[in-house]
């Protein structure tokens, strides 16, 4: 499954001028937690969110031992505090550059960029232009899909259009999220492969293979018979 699939194509923007108390308003009406900011040619500054529009609630000097100038000895994290707790406008209380991510790129990858870099939405770019966001609980509602989804998905995006393999080598049956795989490929390496990719289906919980193999690439014989010309 890809981006492009689960993304919002309409997607609410603000401008680097607006007042931060705009970008406040937007958020509480339309009960989001982050809006991307946007030049007049769509192309993404950065991204304003409720966490960066909290550092106006609180003191950013609150358990520096230093003063208002500790963030020399601290880090640039405590001058950034600063900079947002007296930000005046969207430019420059936003998060910049922006974490985003192209409609072409799989949702496993848009779940390890969320998770490893802590953040709730991606801004979905083409060609340095906003196109769509795709957020954690899209993520979410897409691990929710029935079986027979999920086991179309394999057949078609994972073992006919990633791996190139002949759907009818490979039997897929899903149950409650649950993918059994049975079958025979030439190579140790493509079968490990497979099940790896099946796992990062959104909605698979588990992968129980019993795929075979010809040859054990992962040896030295095994590789030195598939480098054999055949006869």
């Amino acid at each position: 499954m890809r981006v492009r699939e689960l993304m919002t194509e309409k997607v609410l923007t603000i401008g680097p001028e607006a007042p931060i108390k705009d970008v406040a308003k937007i958020l509480v009406e339309n009960r989001i937690s982050g809006l991307p900011v946007c030049d007049i040619s769509g192309r993404v500054l950065g991204v304003v969110s409720e966490g960066d529009i909290l550092y106006k609630e609180h003191d950013a000097r609150e358990g520096s031992m230093g003063g208002p100038l500790s963030w020399i000895v601290d880090g640039t994290p405590r001058y950034t505090g600063y900079v947002k707790a007296a930000a005046l406008t969207a430019g420059k209380a936003m998060t910049a550059p922006a974490i985003t991510i192209p409609p072409y790129e799989s949702v496993s990858e848009a779940a390890r960029i969320m998770c490893e870099r802590r953040v709730n939405r991606l801004p979905v770019v083409k060609d340095e232009r906003l196109v769509g966001i795709v957020t954690r609980a899209d993520l979410v509602r897409a691990f929710t899909r029935g079986d027979e989804e999920i086991e179309r998905e394999i057949r078609e995006d994972v073992i006919e259009r990633t791996m190139w393999i002949d759907v009818g080598k490979i039997e897929v049956v899903v149950q409650r999220g649950h993918a059994s795989l049975t079958g025979c490929l030439q190579t140790r390496s493509d079968v490990e492969l497979l099940g790896r990719l099946v796992g990062r289906v959104p909605g698979v919980v588990a992968v129980e293979s019993g795929v075979a193999w010809d040859v054990d690439d992962t040896t030295r014989r095994g590789r030195r018979s598939l480098e054999q010309p055949f006869a």
